[in-house]
Parts: C-alpha cells; sequence; structure tokens
C-alpha cells in the first residue's frame, strides 16, 4: 500500500512538495452581486481558493430588476427567481402618447425579478459549489510591496451578528473588487472617479385588481418632469409594482420631486396602493478610467458596466464577473501560476471587444433623445414602428447588435430623422 503524502505549506499558502512547487492561486471576490457571485463560481468551478466577502447577506439593491432572456438561460437561474415574465411595455411620452409594444413570440420575455431573491440564489450557489463565504466589511486593501506578494484585506467579520463586527485580515493573490458604484477596493488602487446616476425606487403593494393590470407589463415614463436625463418606470414584481426614476449627480436634490412626477403620471393605476419599501443607490454611466491594476480588477457597477439611456447593469454586472473569472483560470492555468496585469487586461480587451460598442450606441441614443421634451416625443413615435421593436427586442433580449438588412437600416435612419423634424427637435 502507497503511503499517503503530506503537503506542507510555506507561510505564503502556497504548496510545496519534493519535486516541484506549485502555486495556490487564492483570490478574494469583494462583493457578492450578480458580478461578485458569477467570478466565485467560475473560479471555484477550476479549483481555485476563492473567497468571497459580504456586508450585508439581507441586502435588497434598489433596482428596476429587469434581466434578458439569455440570462435565465446562461446563468443556468430557476423559475423562482424570475417574478413576472414581461410580454408588454408601454412606453409613455412627456404629453401622455403611449406606444404599445408587444413581444410577438410567446416563447420570449423580459425577466423581471427582485435583487435579494436573484443575489442570494447566485450567492448560494457559489457557496454550494466552495466558495468560503465571508460576512464581512472590508475595510482597506493593502497593497503588496511587489509583484509577487500577496494583497492583504482589513475587514470587519460580522458572522457573530454584531455590527461592528471583529477586525480581521486576509493575505490572497488576486483581488476581484465587485462592490458596486462605492467601491472600495476601486478607490484603494486609484481607479478614477465617474460620473454617476441616483435610482429613487418605491416599492408599492397594489390592490388586486390593479395589480392584475400589470400581470406581464412594464411602463416607461420619459419627461422632465419625472426625469431631466433618464426615464422613469413602473415595473411589476411577485406581489407588488417598483415605481421609481433615475437622474445624474448634479440633479440629485431634485430626485423627490421627479419620484413625485412619476407618482403623479401613473397615480389612477397607483391607486390604492401602500408603500412597502423606498430605496435609493448610486448608478455610474460609464468604465472608470483604470479597471485593472496590478492584480486587481473591478467588475459591475465597480467598473461601471451600467449603459446609459436603458440603465441596464444586471447582465452586465454578471457577464463582466464571469469573464473576469474566466481570464484568470485561464492565465493561471487553472490556479497553478502566479498572474501579472497583462494577464488581467485580457479580460478587458475581451470585454471591450464583446460589448463597447453596445455601450457607444447607447451613450449616442441618450444623448439625442433624452435632452429635451421634443426629443423625448420623438424618441415614443419611433418606438411605434415595428422594424424599431424588433431591432430593439432582438438585442435586448439576446445582448447582439443585431444587424438588419441595409433597407431596413435605411428605413429605420429615416423614420428617426422624420419623427425629430415633425417634433422640431433637431436644432443644434
Amino acid at each position: 500500500m502507497r503511503k499517503k503524502t503530506v503537503v506542507p505549506s510555506d507561510i505564503s499558502g502556497r504548496k510545496r512538495d519534493s519535486r516541484r512547487t506549485t502555486l495556490v492561486l487564492r483570490v478574494a471576490v469583494v462583493g457578492s452581486g450578480p458580478a461578485g457571485s458569477s467570478a466565485a463560481e467560475t473560479l471555484v468551478k477550476a479549483g481555485i481558493e476563492t473567497y468571497l466577502i459580504e456586508r450585508k447577506l439581507d441586502n435588497a439593491k434598489p433596482c428596476g430588476g429587469a434581466i434578458p432572456l439569455c440570462m435565465v438561460s446562461e446563468f443556468d437561474l430557476p423559475p423562482y427567481v424570475i417574478d413576472r415574465q414581461v410580454r408588454q411595455m408601454r412606453m409613455i411620452s412627456p404629453s401622455n402618447v403611449e406606444v404599445e409594444i408587444k413581444i410577438r413570440n410567446q416563447d420570449e420575455y423580459i425577466g423581471m425579478c427582485r435583487r435579494e431573491i436573484l443575489d442570494g440564489f447566485l450567492r448560494d450557489r457559489a457557496v454550494r459549489l466552495g466558495a468560503k463565504l465571508i460576512n464581512g466589511t472590508m475595510h482597506k486593501l493593502e497593497l503588496p510591496t511587489s509583484n509577487t506578494a500577496p494583497y492583504t484585506l482589513h475587514y470587519a467579520d460580522h458572522s457573530d451578528g454584531s455590527l461592528e463586527g471583529t477586525a480581521k485580515t486576509l493575505q490572497v493573490d488576486v483581488v476581484i473588487g465587485a462592490d458596486g458604484a462605492n467601491s472600495r477596493v476601486a478607490k484603494a488602487i486609484d481607479a478614477g472617479d465617474y460620473n454617476y446616476a441616483i435610482a429613487f425606487q418605491e416599492r408599492i403593494r397594489l390592490p388586486d385588481d390593479k395589480m392584475a393590470y400589470y400581470e406581464n407589463l412594464a411602463e416607461m415614463y420619459v419627461g422632465n418632469d419625472v426625469s431631466t436625463d433618464f426615464y422613469a418606470w413602473v415595473f411589476p414584481k411577485y406581489d407588488h409594482v417598483a415605481v421609481g426614476t433615475g437622474t445624474m449627480k448634479v440633479n440629485k436634490a431634485n430626485i423627490k420631486n421627479l419620484q413625485a412626477g412619476i407618482r403623479a403620471r401613473a397615480a389612477k393605476k397607483l391607486a390604492g396602493g401602500q408603500i412597502i419599501k423606498v430605496e435609493a443607490h448610486p448608478i455610474p454611466e460609464h468604465p472608470r478610467p483604470r479597471r485593472v491594476v496590478g492584480r486587481v480588477a473591478l467588475v459591475g457597477d465597480a467598473a461601471g458596466y451600467v449603459t446609459k439611456s436603458s440603465g441596464e447593469g444586471i447582465y452586465f454586472a454578471a457577464k463582466s464577473g464571469r469573464m473576469c473569472a474566466e481570464a484568470i483560470v485561464e492565465f493561471s492555468n487553472q490556479g497553478t501560476r502566479q498572474l501579472t496585469e497583462a494577464d488581467l487586461k485580457v479580460y478587458l480587451k475581451r470585454w471591450d471587444r464583446k460589448y463597447g460598442i453596445t455601450y457607444k450606441v447607447l451613450d449616442l441614443l441618450q444623448t439625442v433623445f433624452y435632452r429635451s421634451d421634443a426629443t423625448r416625443e420623438a424618441f415614443v413615435e419611433m418606438c411605434a414602428d415595428e422594424d424599431v421593436q424588433k431591432l430593439t427586442f432582438d438585442s435586448y433580449l439576446y445582448k447582439t447588435v443585431v444587424p438588419a438588412n441595409p433597407l431596413t437600416q435605411l428605413k429605420i435612419t429615416a423614420k428617426t430623422i422624420g419623427s425629430l423634424l415633425r417634433g422640431n427637435a433637431l436644432a443644434p
């Protein structure tokens, strides 16, 4: 019978045997939203030692909660995570012109979810697969003194149930910052600032007859009364609707007036409703100047991956976490080789190549259509066109910039310009 070999470890956590030294890569993922949990899941599946740090395990992030159909299959989401399958969208202009947008294929839908349910599922799955969950608040990230020295995370451990927690440290080789728009990891690596918006949302429980109206319908309102540079929404959830708005940082003092605006516009449909929760949160408006520094990478909101115009971030958060982790697995050779900054930057190149055009197009759309009520009227009018609807839904549901044939593209461009001209919205 062969004797079992006991493999000793040195102080850096790397295991070694008598023949060769083998690195056992240790990765800390700070934040367990869709970005962090998706990264952790990918890492542990590859056998990499992964720590998932989350401050608040019951966190319910303020969020419209819409996810594209492709996310359900790509991330293997069970039915209970999806509260509602929305197949109708109603766009409502500043003058209350309503345009109905329907998904014609009954197998397709926009998923509506509550973040506490979605985030909890993704985190629990990563932990079940082997991620080591730390209920803690990271206060400081201590940078290494050399290219091979470990990063030291200083955090408060809340596993005893206390708010102040117990001071602890953790040493790792790689850090993934998935800790949101106010990312402490981003600050530690001097990732640079970005412009951001404020999202404000009320969860409102409606009487049964009013809730039935929103069975599979979501509404989006545009106008200076509901958002000076974004849109407002009424999205159906499990037993309530999420009613909210967003505006850029410079207008944040006006956010409650804008929320009152959407409440007023939708007043008849919300009559008799009871507010059960009020939420607010910052939303990044463009990627940070630096998303990889040394052996630290940013994903999700921490990296600034929220689209303009639509304000979508959930799918892009989960996808960025997975793509970052896949690069770590690939270039560390399943966790047996130390990483470099150049290795991690491959994740950025792949991300920008895959989604860069999407962000630029939606940035352009927001610049063109959200600058005045006249352009918003033109935007809603344009949404009535079936070619525009098909192109929009195909692109949203499957996250591809779907190419229309040249004649269709020409037709859409002509209708867009026509809508702007009729609304007298083409002033310089």
